[in-house]
């Protein structure tokens, strides 16, 4: 075992955990940053999920930073691919030219980026990364993290890291039952926070499902067809209570509405990729599941250079829910994941050889696993994405009454005096493992509280990622990637500023001096805090 000593401690490397490792780096601070996987960027990379964000990204609405990743992603493309000259002077580039997102891309895109963007940082010495290592135990003096030992998955070998803040940016908030902070999971109780859409009783183990997602690519007259999973025949006679028809199926519920929508595919589309524009306030797009979340877009490329699209497969069909992930021991866990990856698998199995075809026919059997994509040897991503984590008993909990459009109006925005940080999205809460659908419901642009980011006792123990204080319901619009990038920014900055100032977190929200000071320096740094008056919505 070897000892570490480093100023901030993140453990947890994706897009929250990148970005903290960033502020701080910038800010001076040493920090060693810790991965479960091999590939840093959570979300964005390993978990494989282009980014979902608002329609006013382009503008306004996160950080600098944040939109200095997003350009930085565009240049990559510039810099390396072979675009046809359109694509090439296209401003606001898509590279996949995918409905989900205005910058639908490969995992390596962002993956080369972000590693580009640390890579000084691990020159000079402040920053040191960790891949492939899990938190094993905190140790902890009262309401004082000291030390956290981290285990090699691989090495077998561990690290114990003593730093003097400790940032849990794991995907699941792994840290908080390590530490014996307090914390929450699942759905609480209408009674706790008198949201209309919490259930009755409180529902720990209530959780969004997860989904491993894939990308694909097609390949005319060839036969890519994998084995049929070991699970196929559960899967395909599948059928929840709250399903219009069987999981494995074109026909879905419409996430708004809940009546059966039916979704197309075709692996062979033949509009012009530059003339999409993403619409997520209208989810343009979204019946058409091949061009809806599209990472390469075949004709955006000069001739000969990419020999298919490839789409990311993250749709209602491979939605997993029948168990939860966290808060159960490590065999359910464990059969959870294999049950989810078997979801997925049968999904493709079912596209290759089951879909039923426009032209009557079924199956696409040269639907192509791309292994290469996502960097795995099942062609499944490195990690499920995970929509839902354990959440920090918070100094202040966000709720739906701070984002709801039914509540606040529609041109509503619920002003913290303690803002840090902005957002957009819809309430939007997949199917989860206590049997409810979809709730997804309209939501005005909201602002992220610094009190969101204190734990109710512990002192220096932060949250950077989706493990802030939220409910629920609220989760399902604060979870998305550009805002897990600025809490993980401003959680960084802020460990960074107390380390400078000798103060501890909480102080700087309560002190009005203090929170001025703090707030001028992420306004110095491109933080928006506050949407622009009235918001473009």
């Amino acid at each position: 075992m070897s000892e570490i000593s480093t100023e901030i401690l993140i453990v947890g490397g994706g897009l929250g955990g990148v970005a903290a490792a960033l502020a701080a780096c910038r800010a001076g601070r040493t920090v060693v940053l810790t991965e479960e996987t091999d590939w840093i960027g959570g979300q964005l990379t390993a978990q494989a999920v282009p980014p979902d964000e608002h329609p006013w990204i382009e503008s306004y609405g996160a950080p600098a930073s944040y939109r200095e990743l997003r350009t930085a992603i565009r240049d990559h493309y510039r810099t390396w691919y072979p675009l046809t000259g359109a694509a090439r002077q296209r401003r606001e580039l898509n590279p996949g030219a995918g409905y989900v997102s205005k910058l639908c891309h490969e995992p390596r895109a962002a993956l080369a980026v972000l590693q580009a963007l640390l890579a000084p940082h691990l020159a000079s010495g402040r920053l040191r990364i960790l891949l492939e290592h899990v938190p094993a135990e905190v140790f902890a003096d009262g309401d004082r993290v000291r030390a956290v030992t981290l285990w090699g998955v691989r090495t077998e070998e561990s690290h114990t890291i003593s730093a003097a803040y400790v940032l849990d940016a794991t995907e699941t908030g792994e840290l908080l039952p390590l530490a014996k902070a307090e914390y929450v999971t699942g759905a609480e109780s209408r009674d706790e926070h008198g949201e209309p859409n919490a259930p009755e009783r409180y529902e720990p183990l209530n959780m969004q499902g997860i989904t491993y997602c894939f990308a694909v690519s097609y390949h005319e007259g060839e036969n890519h067809v994998i084995d049929k999973p070991a699970d196929y025949e559960f899967w395909r006679s599948y059928r929840p209570d709250f399903w219009p028809g069987p999981l494995l199926g074109f026909l879905a519920p419409d996430p708004r509405t809940l009546e059966p929508e039916v979704r197309t595919f075709d692996p062979r589309p033949t509009g012009d990729p530059l003339a999409v524009h993403a619409d997520q306030s209208a989810n343009a797009g979204g019946d058409d599941l091949w061009l809806f979340r599209r990472i390469l877009a075949k004709g955006l490329f000069e001739p000969g250079a990419v020999d298919s699209d490839i789409t990311l497969v993250n749709w209602p069909l491979n939605d997993y829910w029948l168990r939860p992930i966290i808060e159960v021991g490590a065999d359910e866990a464990a059969a959870a994941h294999r049950e989810a990856k078997q979801l997925s698998l049968s999904v493709l199995y079912w596209l290759q050889t089951e879909a039923p075809r426009p032209d009557g026919g079924t199956g696409y059997p040269g639907l192509r696993l791309r292994h290469d994509v996502v960097g795995t040897a099942d062609g499944l991503a490195k990690s499920a994405y995970v929509r839902e984590s354990r959440r920090i008993r918070a100094v202040t909990t966000v709720t739906e009454h701070h984002v709801s459009r039914d509540i606040l109006g529609t041109h509503g925005i619920h002003h913290f005096p303690d803002s840090v940080g902005v957002g957009a999205y819809r309430i939007d809460l997949h199917p989860s493992t206590g049997g409810d659908n979809y709730i997804d419901v309209a939501s005005v642009p909201f602002e992220i509280p610094l009190g969101a980011l204190l734990p109710i006792r512990m002192r220096n123990l932060l949250p950077a990622a989706k493990n802030i204080g939220t409910t629920h319901i609220s989760n399902g619009c604060y979870r998305l990637h550009p805002v897990e990038w600025n809490v993980g920014e401003v959680v960084g900055r802020l460990a960074s500023y107390c380390l400078e100032r000798g103060v501890e977190p909480h102080a700087v929200r309560e002190d009005p001096a203090l929170f001025a000071e703090f707030a001028a320096e992420l306004d110095a740094i491109g933080v928006e805090r506050h949407w622009p008056a009235p918001a473009g919505y």
